[in-house]
């Protein structure tokens, strides 16, 4: 009797385990797949998320929202797109993997940064030359991913390097539009310009067109095998054009006095919108949705900088400016939180709770080790990442914020220009290191509380020279170790044409006033 007692104990607490295990293995059981939606140009202040717009429309944003965690301080690793996308997809910073700048769809093919010949003697510091194409050696996303064993593909703007640096190159067995360029060939809205790639009808919108691509490659995909898919949308980006009947829409709406009040504009964001709106709808038409994670961010701030025309109900045509990313200071190109602070949601099932938001702040950068972790593949060995793993984040657990490192050894003339430059955000501060741009070739600066002065209008750094110092440290801490190249002093400098209060450039829209004749 003793033996069949403990026979039998030991037989129920087996099934005990395996129900446990079992249980446990649902409540765990992790998504396969991956959609990773990219905006290009949208601004913080674009969406509906932040309450800071009247005016835009983004309600497939706001589903979105209630279906995960909506980030309130997301940054770009750059103010301008190539860089953040690089960082995406290898988890660098810019200031590590030397992608700093847009050019990778020019002829000069650069695959290691270096500083420039020489600069203007109205130049404090010589900047730098950003690699020009994203170096197929390095262990991208899509290549890690792929080699264990998803299907993977990519849909829209890459803009990191035609072949052999393309997306096919980078681990994509798909990509389409397939095109290098910086934004769509020509419009939005057919006739387009793409050399291999044509409409299916007259005016079509290429969101439209995109979203059609990627819906028929999801309803093609194998149930047994897991894919992970770029929908990296040309939306807002420059050409600023839009379907017709949702210019006259926002016309209706238009008040002058209000920063955010170009049609065409808002046209676009409803069309990036609508077209999230429709990745969704099939998401859940194909009833993969508990098993498919979806992040949406976007690749900088909101262009503030590029004039555009827009018709006003009376007929009457105006210049305007493409957006307003207030409260937030200065836009796409600058190292102001405009630049760089951008919209984000993850709805990773399993992990994130639905309709929730967190102020833990993130970087692009950290994506990389993420989606890795999540998914069960190891990093690669030997190979230097500076995102975080935030899954804690994403769990809704406690997580302290790391310092993130913004570097933009460029200067763009727009509006809120500032000189070649690196950003630091370490808890509520943010400082920016201005290379060689104080007295006797040293650096100056600019310290901000973003909590107290989210519009960055308040200097503080002569009032905390302390922080000033403890910050610079992680600075130079981050590119020693990075083995940055930076900018240098200028030998040629001439004091005489120095003109700090030169910073800027005429008001929006000027620089296009023939536009309106045409």
């Amino acid at each position: 009797m003793a033996l069949n007692y403990t026979r039998n104990r030991f037989a129920l607490a087996v099934v005990f385990l395996l129900i446990l295990f079992k249980a446990q293995a649902q409540g765990n059981k992790q998504p396969k797949n991956i959609i990773f939606i990219l905006a290009d140009d949208l601004g913080w202040s674009d969406v509906t998320l932040y309450g800071n717009t009247d005016f835009y429309e983004t309600p497939n944003l706001e589903r979105l929202a209630a279906k995960g965690l909506t980030f309130t301080h997301a940054y770009a690793a750059s103010p301008l797109c190539s860089p953040t996308r690089a960082s995406i997809l290898t988890g660098q910073n810019p200031s590590r993997n030397g992608i700093t700048a847009p050019t990778a769809h020019t002829d000069q093919l650069i695959l290691k940064a270096q500083v420039a010949p020489n600069a203007s003697p109205s130049s404090k510091a010589i900047i730098t030359q950003s690699v020009s194409r994203l170096d197929t050696q390095l262990p991208t996303l899509g290549k890690l991913i792929k080699s264990a064993g998803y299907s993977t593909a990519h849909f829209g703007k890459w803009h990191l390097g035609k072949e052999p640096y393309s997306p096919l190159e980078h681990g994509y067995e798909v990509d389409i539009p397939h095109w290098p360029g910086p934004g769509p060939a020509g419009s939005f809205v057919a006739p387009w310009k793409f050399p291999n790639f044509t409409e299916n009808y007259p005016q079509e919108h290429i969101e439209d067109r995109m979203t059609d691509e990627a819906i028929l490659w999801l309803r093609e995909q194998q149930k047994d095998k897991p894919f992970y898919m770029n929908y990296w949308q040309f939306s807002v980006h420059a050409p600023f054009d839009a379907k017709q009947g949702l210019i006259e829409y926002y016309q209706t709406k238009m008040d002058l006095n209000d920063p955010q009040h170009s049609p065409t504009y808002a046209a676009m964001v409803h069309s990036m919108d609508q077209a999230v709106g429709r990745l969704l709808d099939e998401v859940e038409r194909l009833g993969i949705a508990d098993e498919t994670a979806i992040i949406f961010f976007s690749d900088n701030g909101g262009n503030m900088y590029n004039g555009l025309v827009d018709e006003l109900p009376s007929g009457e045509k105006i210049l305007n400016p493409p957006t307003s990313n207030a409260p937030l200071r200065g836009g796409k190109a600058t190292m102001y939180e405009g630049g760089i602070r951008v919209p984000c949601i993850v709805v990773w099932p399993g992990l994130t709770q639905p309709g929730t938001r967190t102020d833990v702040t993130i970087q692009s950068t950290d994506f990389y080790p993420t989606i890795l972790k999540q998914l069960g593949i190891s990093l690669p060995s030997n190979y230097a990442i500076d995102g975080h793993d935030i899954s804690p984040v994403l769990k809704g657990e406690e997580y302290e914020s790391q310092p993130i490192f913004t570097y933009f050894p460029h200067t763009p003339k727009v509006p809120d220009w500032l000189p070649a430059s690196m950003a630091v955000h370490s808890g509520d501060w943010k400082l920016i290191r201005l290379f060689y741009e104080g007295e006797n070739e040293k650096h100056d600066y600019r310290l901000y509380n973003i909590k107290w002065d989210i519009s960055e209008s308040n200097n503080l750094s002569s009032l905390f020279p302390e922080k000033v110092i403890e910050l610079d440290a992680l600075i130079e801490a981050h590119l020693q170790d990075a083995n940055t190249v930076t900018p240098i002093p200028n030998p040629s400098f001439d004091p005489s044409k120095y003109r700090p209060q030169d910073i800027g450039v005429p008001p929006i829209g000027l620089h296009n006033a023939d536009a309106i004749k045409k």
